[in-house]
C-alpha cells in the first residue's frame, strides 16, 4: 500500500464501482446516493443524464440542526437526514428514486437513512 489506503476503503471502492455499473439516475427516476463519514452523513439526489444534483442534505444542514442536536445516536441522525431529504424531494415533485448505497453495507446508518427517506415519502 504505497498511498496509505486501507483495505476496507479499497474494497468499498470496488463495490461502489460494481454497483454504479448497473445504477443510473434519469430525470424521471433520479439516483439517491448516500455517503457516510465517521461523524456525518450526506445524501444527494442526482440526475446522471444531465449531470446535476437536484437536492442535497446532510447532518450539517441548518434547517434540521435542532433535530440533529436532540438525536441520541448517529443512526437517529441518519434517519432524520433521510426524512428531510425525502420531504425536499416531494416538494420538487420527485417521488420515485433509485437507491445507491455507494458500496456501504445496507445496515446501520445506511439502512436508517433509507428508512427515513421512505418515511418522508420516497419510493425505491
Amino acid at each position: 500500500m504505497a498511498n496509505n489506503t486501507s483495505i476496507k476503503k479499497l474494497a468499498r471502492e470496488r463495490r461502489r464501482k460494481h454497483i454504479r455499473k448497473a445504477l443510473s439516475g434519469t430525470p424521471e427516476k433520479p439516483r439517491l446516493v448516500v455517503f457516510r463519514s465517521n461523524k456525518q452523513i450526506y445524501g444527494q439526489i442526482i440526475d446522471d443524464v444531465n449531470r446535476n444534483t437536484l437536492i442535497s442534505a446532510s447532518s450539517q444542514t441548518k434547517e434540521i440542526a435542532a433535530d440533529v442536536q436532540k438525536a441520541k445516536s448517529k443512526t437517529e441522525v441518519a434517519q432524520i437526514v433521510g426524512k428531510y431529504l425525502a420531504e425536499q424531494a416531494v416538494q420538487k415533485k420527485l417521488s420515485i428514486v433509485v437507491f445507491d448505497r455507494a458500496g456501504y453495507i445496507y445496515h446501520g446508518r445506511v439502512k436508517a437513512f433509507a428508512d427515513g427517506a421512505r418515511e418522508g415519502g420516497l419510493k425505491f
